[in-house]
């Protein structure tokens, strides 16, 4: 007589509640396709959930388009959302005024 068990691991997801509905840009592929969610693993056997693998669970980003998943306390910009903050300071540098120097402008024609 053969027995055939079959042990794994199983991860439930929800979306947060404090982020339902919200979608925000996805870091890796860029789309506007990011929703915040909640995972739980849990250990099964013969596809019941037993042990979780994980008291509190994980809070991620996670994309629905190329499914990466990223650490909501590495999103300042997604946390800003729900404290009411203007977000993040912008990363971006103010383009230098004029042309290069010592070069005469381009003509065409």
């Amino acid at each position: 007589m053969f027995f055939f068990f079959v042990c794994g691991e199983h991860t439930f997801r929800k979306e947060v509640s404090e982020y339902q509905g919200m979608i925000f840009q996805c870091h890796h592929c860029g789309n506007m396709a990011a929703h915040v969610q909640k995972s739980n693993p849990w250990f099964t056997f013969c596809w019941i959930p037993i042990i979780p693998l994980s008291i509190s669970g994980y809070v991620d980003v996670a994309c629905r388009i190329c499914n990466f998943h990223q650490p909501l306390v590495n999103r300042p910009d997604v946390k800003a959302v729900t404290s009411g903050g203007g977000g993040p300071p912008p990363q971006q540098y103010a383009p230098p005024h004029g042309g290069p120097q010592g070069q005469a402008p381009m003509r065409y024609g």
